[in-house]
């Protein structure tokens, strides 16, 4: 009987060091905390953190999230801790132990290190895919809002497409940025191409025209239908004050002059 716990005993340390090994040469940053002191960490996560495994091993893991984050991080280690609650998927961003920041995807669930109940936490590196991201958006912004410089001091947004609350929403947060130094005193907001001639696209008009006249520049709407007027003033938006021309051509031509 004693022989055959000592070969349960040595199945289990057998077993444990098995773990070990395959975390250890993970790529994935893995770190197994207790009460929010590291226990262990594998070296692609010291590597990932630029410190040594020393240096790590027996520091605060709450002390590597922003402060945004970190009455958050606490909450979600004592659900981890207390009622065995796997942490969910979630972004964040932490430090390294040279005190640079790193945009990081978070994993947690509970284990057992030893007999010691602890949490093991997977972190990986999203900076890659976030500044990605960040261009893709930069270009969206270019492709959503193209504003086209034409002669000094005017230039031309087309709006082309379905205009909805959220594109609504877009301009007008983005293109104040866009035109804000580059010396304009018209724009000409081209309606032409939009779909829908509804409520968001006249409270979008009215809004927009609102923001360009504090900035100091003239706004001019071309390709404005009928329809579009109709639906502004069913919803009781007033929009007289709204300067507008036939078309693209007609604008130019009268500014030239």
């Amino acid at each position: 009987m004693e022989q055959l716990k000592g070969d349960e005993q040595i199945s289990v340390i057998q077993k444990e060091a098995m773990y070990q090994q395959i975390v250890e040469y993970s790529f994935e940053t893995t770190v197994i905390h207790s009460k929010q002191k590291v226990l262990y960490i594998n070296q692609a996560g010291a590597d990932f953190l630029r410190a040594t495994k020393e240096n790590i091993i027996g520091a605060n893991i709450v002390d590597l999230f922003t402060d945004e984050y970190k009455d958050f991080i606490v909450e979600r280690i004592r659900k981890n801790e207390e009622e065995n609650i796997v942490g969910e998927l979630i972004e964040t961003t932490i430090y390294r132990m040279d005190g640079t920041l790193v945009e990081v995807e978070l994993y947690c669930h509970p284990v057992y290190f030893g007999e010691t109940k602890a949490i093991q936490s997977i972190v990986r590196d999203i900076t890659p895919r976030k500044e990605a991201q960040r261009k893709l958006r930069q270009v969206i912004d270019e492709v959503s809002i193209p504003l086209v410089p034409v002669l000094d001091g005017i230039a031309v947004l087309p709006l082309v497409g379905v205009m909805d609350q959220c594109r609504s929403d877009q301009v007008l947060d983005r293109l104040p940025k866009k035109i804000q130094g580059r010396g304009l005193t018209h724009l000409i907001i081209d309606l032409s191409g939009i779909f829908n001639f509804d409520e968001v696209v006249a409270q979008f008009l009215f809004k927009i025209n609102a923001i360009v006249s504090l900035l100091g520049i003239t706004l001019i709407y071309t390709g404005f239908r009928p329809e579009l007027a109709q639906k502004a003033v069913q919803t009781g938006i007033e929009i007289s004050s709204v300067k507008t021309m036939t078309n693209v051509k007609m604008a130019l031509q009268m500014l030239m002059e």
